[in-house]
């Protein structure tokens, strides 16, 4: 079997066995056609470590983000472990491959007071009733009250909600179902909108939704029209335009270490497969606890 072979039916498994996610399907796809483009359509069997040294080589050259190797780096050591485990090559080439470290960034965080200043702002635009602003207000109020990402958002269905006691059903990375709690404001915005908004909107579409949150033309909403609301919410809190629903995600973390949640607690809020991406918020939490020290403290 030759590399683009081996590669597809590689990412048939992970699609339909190991149940990964679409996204992670994509990058890993992505990742084995580059791959496959730096080596040729060789046997499996003749793609040796240099083969692979060289591709990272290249991509370097490139001027590919360290990310970007260490990414594409797991991914031939996944393919290549496979393959030996199928029986398609006789010794793993990738054991020994290696590629530069991720460089950790800290997420962006905004303020408590900032975002609570632009979701009263929020509430008392949602006030005059428009379906749009109460739409918008009870999706920011929801991202950031329960640290969903923005696909759960957007695949939310009426039937996912409880309002009463403040939870939603979510379906995460690789279809994993958990539900996560929201506080009483979201509860209340959502509630709004769902009375008061949601039927104004679904009257613009030729059929009806399940969808909590509706588009302009009456469908489901997608990605991209959430991105461009958090953008325009944050932006001026974080002071910068590239801000998208995940800094919505990463406010809320860091914002419940602040006040003691318990880190595993947080982990299942957030439904991360590990602690390890979790703690990554600790180290957000002490950079603004340093920062604060040393603004307060006369002998910071």
């Amino acid at each position: 079997m030759d590399l683009p072979s081996a590669a597809d039916a590689f990412t048939t498994h992970l699609e339909q066995v190991r149940r990964l996610s679409a996204a992670t399907v994509r990058a890993y796809r992505s990742d084995l056609r580059d791959l496959a483009g730096a080596v040729g359509a060789v046997p499996l069997c003749e793609v040796d470590l240099e083969a692979l040294r060289d591709w990272l080589w290249r991509a370097t050259q490139r001027g590919d983000a360290r990310s970007t190797l260490a990414r594409r780096a797991a991914a031939a050591r996944s393919f290549f472990a496979w393959a030996k485990d199928e029986e398609l090559i006789v010794v793993d080439p990738a054991l020994r491959l290696i590629a530069p470290k991720r460089g950790r960034t800290l997420p962006p965080v905004a303020s408590k007071e900032g975002l609570r200043d632009m979701l009263d702002e929020r509430a008392r635009s949602a006030a005059g009733g428009d379906p749009v602003a109460l739409r918008d207000h009870a999706m920011l109020e929801l991202l950031y009250g329960s640290g969903m990402r923005v696909s759960e958002l957007c695949g939310l269905d009426v039937d996912d909600l409880d309002l009463d006691r403040g939870t939603a059903r979510v379906w995460g990375k690789g279809s994993k179902e958990r539900v996560v709690p929201f506080g009483t404001p979201a509860a209340a915005a959502i509630g709004a909108y769902l009375t008061r908004g949601r039927a104004a909107l679904i009257a613009r579409a030729a059929t009806t939704s399940p969808a909590v949150f509706l588009g302009i033309r009456g469908g489901r909403i997608g990605p991209r029209a959430v991105y461009a609301l958090v953008a325009a919410a944050l932006g001026p809190i974080i002071g910068s335009d590239a801000v998208g629903p995940h800094a919505l995600r990463h406010s809320a973390a860091t914002h419940l270490l602040d006040g003691g949640a318990d880190l595993r607690a947080v982990q299942e809020i957030l439904g991360h497969a590990s602690l390890g991406t979790t703690q990554i918020y600790t180290h957000v939490s002490s950079e603004r606890l340093a920062a604060t020290y040393r603004l307060a403290h006369p002998r910071a």
